[in-house]
């Protein structure tokens, strides 16, 4: 490659104005450091070095713009947008310090955004119009034993009168009828009416089954005395006359023991022309951890999270129509942990890969399985190695989409647990009956890996941590490419920042990999020292930047392509096109993006012109916007074009 080539490559990988710090660091496969720090930079920005194994460079906001990011989400504009909410932190949650940013990696430009509710810990995905859905967040931070004053917990109110629900305020007391001690609700609660039950065969009234409201509760006084030890019935304050009668409260132990977090039912569309949040109707159901995920119709399916009294919603799922900016219930009850990953599949059906994020029982909803969420069928896929292992594992459909084959990578044990896995699992969903192969496996047992899809059909593989959240110093300083047609990993060149809890991985419209956030418990090997909160982001720039062949050219086309239709495209590369791929913006959090998929798409050549045509099937296509690359034999992807997919 000329000098003059060169610096036209160097150019394009440049970032522009942003401030970009390559630190020093482990950075490269198998490589022991002899000699110098001095020694190992020239080593690992050898033009043959990069061109083998790429190289990651860390992104340093000023400090006035950095955020403890949570959530990211690649926007059609290009830009990013990076939700910290209350990120993890009591204090800005208390102060009601929301962060939102934007990021703009080509111009290196960081904007505040004005953020409305505490979404940390919020759900997300892209919607049809380019908007990102965001429905759920923060409405408690947990209380550890021992932090907890006033003893509390779930009461359920029943309501036994048929013909009509009922609302308790906040304030509502209840007084147990054999404890005799009072406690008070936080929130109002609607308690639905009794359901009348008949016998099938002979129409005959059975009995009343009555309505249940979840409420959290807390007694009036700090201090030990005003637990419960037992279940009781509980009167309701404030009631008279049939509403007395029909209504009461049932609670078992209402102690002073560690209260998780509480979610909240606020939803909002982002807009990313406006750069602003749009208030939508809020979620039926409190939501702290949960998964949104599009369906066949268009609809996003949201499941999961902690509710508003701190507890895994009762499998109580929910819909919401784009179009009206409702929910609605899916009238079936499927429970899962938080975080689920969930993949809409060509047949309209829904995969679970049994990856979650951390809250529920270790023995409801942990399975892998294919749900139909209209019958609510779920059929389990066995052959899973290390099903125990799988909270905080990543999932990733694996390129191209039209193949259906996901990958699971490493995980941990439920909780705290010190155990991990360094297994990755695989699936092929086209066959008759499916069951998990073992890939190839890692070094180590890894909790919290990224996954991001490539241009080139490869997929980063990247971080993690041994142990939970990173203790014991155990975050790893490693990243592989995984080529899904050979099934081989292949380690690349050394992250220089750890990533574990709270982090993932983009792909950028230039090909490049943004990674962001990590909140490790400690930061020390003896467990001593509080972590920090890493607010770093790294780009991780693939070995197809820094071949010798230029990148293809792709411009002009239509905004704008139907399934089953065509788009014609410039490039004065067009013969030396090998591949040409839609890949779907990501939305990331807790190593969890159910949005990325690339698809393959045919095309033709002709002169400087490529027609590429977008398959038919809207489960394998949803709606909304795609970044379309091109690819040389190399490899060498061209810089994406926006497409819309109506």
């Amino acid at each position: 490659m000329n000098d003059r080539a060169g610096r036209r490559r160097a150019r394009r990988l440049a970032i522009g104005t942003a401030v970009v710090l390559a630190l020093a660091g482990m950075n490269g496969p198998w490589l022991y450091r002899f000699g110098t720090e001095k020694y190992h930079q020239y080593t690992i920005n050898k033009p043959e070095y990069k061109a083998a194994n790429g190289k990651w460079e860390i992104i340093e906001f000023p400090e006035e713009y950095r955020q403890n990011t949570i959530h990211a989400a690649l926007l059609r504009t290009g830009k990013v947008l990076l939700v910290a909410g209350s990120g993890n932190n009591q204090d800005n949650f208390d102060a009601k310090r929301f962060d939102t940013r934007i990021w703009d990696p080509v111009k290196g430009t960081i904007k505040k955004v004005p953020t409305p509710s505490d979404l940390f810990c919020t759900g997300h995905t892209q919607l049809a119009n380019g908007n990102l859905l965001i429905a759920g967040g923060t409405k408690r931070y947990e209380k550890l034993k021992g932090d907890v004053t006033k003893a509390g917990g779930l009461m359920i109110v029943h309501n036994e009168n048929p013909d009509k629900p009922i609302t308790l305020p906040a304030g509502t007391k209840f007084t147990g009828k054999e404890n005799g001690k009072t406690f008070v609700s936080k929130d109002p609660v609607l308690v639905p009416r009794a359901k009348k039950v008949f016998d099938k065969a002979t129409g005959k009234f059975l009995r009343n089954d009555p309505g249940l409201g979840r409420i959290y509760v807390e007694a009036q006084k700090r201090g030990k005395k005003f637990e419960t030890g037992t279940q009781d019935n509980y009167r309701v304050h404030g009631l008279s006359g049939a509403d007395a009668k029909n209504t009461y409260g049932i609670a078992q132990k209402l102690a002073l023991d560690k209260k998780d977090f509480q979610g909240i039912r606020d939803a909002f569309e982002f807009d990313p022309v406006a750069e602003k949040y749009i208030k939508v109707d809020p979620m039926k159901e409190a939501r702290w951890y949960p998964t949104l995920t599009t369906l066949s119709d268009g609809k996003i399916l949201s499941v999961s999270g902690l509710d508003d009294i701190g507890q895994l919603v009762p499998g109580k799922n929910e819909v919401f129509d784009p179009k009206t900016k409702k929910w609605t219930y899916t009238g079936k009850v499927r429970q899962f942990p938080t975080y689920p990953a969930l993949f809409l599949m060509q047949n309209g059906k829904i995969f679970y890969s049994g990856s979650n994020a951390g809250y529920g029982p270790d023995n409801i909803g942990r399975e892998p399985g294919v749900w139909d969420v209209d019958t609510n069928k779920f059929t389990k896929i066995p052959g899973l190695s290390d099903p125990k292992l799988m909270e905080t594992s990543g999932t990733v459909l694996l390129p191209p989409a039209q193949d259906e084959k996901y990958m699971v990578i490493g995980g941990g044990g439920v909780g705290e647990s010190q155990q991990s896995s360094e297994k990755t699992r695989i699936v092929d969903l086209k066959k008759p009956d499916p069951r998990f192969v073992d890939g190839p496996s890692l070094d180590k047992g890894t909790r919290y890996p990224n996954a991001s899809v490539l241009p080139d059909d490869s997929v980063l593989i990247s971080g993690g941590s041994e142990d939970y959240r990173g203790r014991g110093d155990s975050n790893i300083f490693e990243a592989r490419l995984y080529d899904a047609e050979k099934n081989e990993l292949k380690r690349v060149a050394d992250p220089l920042v750890g990533r574990n809890y709270h982090s993932g991985s983009i792909l950028l419209p230039d090909g490049r990999v943004m990674v962001f956030g990590s909140d490790s418990l400690y930061a020390d090997k003896a467990n001593t020292k509080p972590g920090k909160f890493e607010q770093r982001i790294e780009i991780y720039t693939p070995p197809y930047l820094y071949g010798d062949a230029d990148r293809p050219s792709l411009s002009g086309g239509p905004q704008t392509i139907e399934r089953g239709g065509t788009g014609t495209f410039t490039s004065s590369d067009a013969s030396k096109v090998k591949k040409v791929r839609l890949i779907r913006p990501s939305a990331a959090t807790h190593v969890t993006d159910v949005d990325q998929r690339s698809i393959a798409l045919d095309f033709k050549a002709s002169g400087d012109k490529l027609t590429v045509t977008v398959p038919e099937n809207r489960n394998l296509v949803q709606a909304g916007w795609y970044m379309l690359f091109v690819t040389d034999a190399q490899g060498t992807p061209s810089k994406a074009q926006w497409v819309k997919v109506p």
